[in-house]
C-alpha cells in the first residue's frame, strides 16, 4: 500500500509519526510524509523517507488554511495514496477533508489531544468540538493516544469506533545507566548528592512552566534543568519574563539547556521528572522518564493520570497551582528511598505497557497494515 503520514510541523513528524512510518515501511508499505518545512524533517529524510513540505498553519483562521488545503488536494490527486493517516487537530482536519474530496480509499486519524479539553474560551472549545465532529464523519479509522479521549470521542459521537493506541518509546534508548549518570553530572558540575529535577517540553504557557518556576522557590536544595524551546509556530504568552525572574531567584540552580538531541542521557542524570501541564494527550516525555526509572510529578489531567498512579510511580497535583507542585517536588527531593521505589514502579509499568514496538504494532494492526 501507498501511505501518507501527515502532521502539522517538523517537530510532530519527528517525535510522533516517524516510529509509525518506520513500522509501516518494515511491513512492506511505501510511506510518504507531509509536514511544514523545518530542520527536524532531515531525520526522516536521512532514513530514506520522501517528505513533501506543505505550508500547514497552526491557526484558527479558516483563510490561513486554504492554500494548504489546495496543495494537499493536488498532492493526493497526483500521488494516489491508498491510505491517508492524519495527525493533530487542524492539520488532521485539512488532510481528511482533502482525502475525502480526492476520494482516497481509506482515511485514518490519530488524535494527540482534543483542543476542546484545553482550558480556554467557550467559543474556542465549541469550535474545536464542531471541527472534530465534522472530521469524525470523514474518518474510517479513528485513533487516540489516550483512553480518556477515546471515551470522549465515543461519548460525544465524534466517532463511535474510536480506539486508544497509547504511546511508546524504545527501552533500548531510554533506560537507567549509572555510568552515563555519573559522567553527565560530572560534566554539568552537579554533585551526586544533589537532587536534579528535569522538565522537558516546549516553552509554552500550557506546559505549566510559570507554576514550576515559582514552585522551585520552595525546593531550595534542588536543581532544575529546563529542556526545550519555543517553536516558531507556537502561540500565546512569551515566557521570557518568567524565566528571567526565575534566573534571578534560583541562580545557578536553574539550567536552560534548550532543544537537545541527547534527552535520554539527560534523563539518566536526573532524579525527578516533572510535567505540570494544563492539558495533554498522552505525554511521550513522561514515558521516556518512566523508562529511565524516574519518579514523576505531574498534573491530575487526562493523559498524565493514565501514566502516573498517585503515590505509586509518582505524585499527581492540581493543574495551574504552584504551591502543591512545590510541596510534591520538595517531598521527593528530600526522600531518596521514595524516589527509588517510585522510579522502579514506573519503570516496570512503562516496560509492560508503553514500549514503542508494542504501540506501533498495535497502531499498524488497527490501520489494517
Amino acid at each position: 500500500m501507498k501511505i501518507l503520514e501527515l502532521a502539522n510541523v517538523d517537530f510532530s513528524l519527528r517525535h510522533f509519526l516517524l516510529p509509525v512510518m518506520r513500522g509501516a515501511r518494515a511491513r512492506g508499505h511505501e510511506v510518504v510524509g507531509i509536514a511544514a518545512e523545518g530542520p527536524l524533517l532531515d531525520v526522516a529524510r536521512a532514513e530514506g523517507f520522501r517528505i513533501i513540505p506543505v505550508p500547514l498553519q497552526r491557526s484558527l483562521n479558516p483563510r490561513a488554511h486554504l492554500p494548504a488545503l489546495g496543495e494537499l488536494r493536488r498532492i493526493m490527486r497526483e500521488e494516489k495514496f491508498d491510505l491517508v493517516h492524519a495527525h493533530m487537530p487542524i492539520s488532521g482536519f485539512l488532510a481528511r477533508a482533502a482525502a475525502k474530496l480526492e476520494r482516497v480509499p481509506r482515511i485514518a486519524y490519530t488524535c494527540h489531544g482534543f483542543l476542546f479539553n484545553q482550558p480556554g474560551p467557550l467559543w474556542r472549545r465549541g469550535l474545536s468540538l464542531g471541527v472534530e465532529w465534522v472530521g469524525g464523519r470523514m474518518t474510517d479509522t479513528f485513533l487516540t493516544v489516550s483512553e480518556e479521549e477515546a471515551e470522549d470521542a465515543r461519548r460525544l459521537w465524534i466517532h463511535r469506533g474510536a480506539t486508544a493506541t497509547g504511546n511508546g518509546r524504545d527501552p533500548a534508548t531510554f533506560h537507567p545507566d549509572a555510568e552515563a549518570r555519573a559522567a553527565l553530572r560530572a560534566e554539568m558540575d552537579v554533585p551526586e548528592a544533589d537532587c536534579v529535577i528535569i522538565g522537558i517540553s516546549r516553552l509554552v504557557r500550557h506546559k505549566g512552566w510559570p507554576e514550576l518556576l515559582e514552585a522551585m522557590e520552595s525546593v531550595p536544595n534542588a536543581h532544575l534543568w529546563v529542556v526545550g524551546e519555543r517553536l516558531p509556530s507556537d502561540h500565546g504568552e512569551d515566557l521570557t519574563p518568567h524565566f528571567t525572574r526565575a534566573a534571578a531567584s534560583l541562580g545557578p540552580r536553574l539550567r536552560m539547556l534548550g532543544y537537545r538531541h541527547d534527552v535520554a542521557r539527560l534523563l539518566q542524570a536526573a532524579d525527578i521528572f516533572t510535567l505540570p501541564s494544563h492539558f495533554e494527550g498522552l505525554p511521550m516525555s513522561i514515558i521516556e522518564a518512566m523508562l529511565t526509572g524516574l519518579p514523576i510529578v505531574t498534573t491530575d489531567i487526562r493523559g498524565c493520570r493514565e501514566l502516573v498512579t498517585d503515590g505509586r510511580n509518582g505524585l499527581l497535583v492540581p493543574p495551574m497551582q504552584a504551591a502543591p507542585l512545590g510541596a510534591a517536588l520538595a517531598r521527593l527531593a528530600a526522600d531518596a528511598p521514595l524516589r527509588q521505589s517510585m522510579g522502579e514502579a514506573g519503570l516496570a509499568r512503562a516496560r509492560e505497557k508503553f514500549t514503542e514496538s508494542a504501540v506501533v504494532g498495535r497502531t499498524l494492526d488497527l490501520l489494517g497494515l
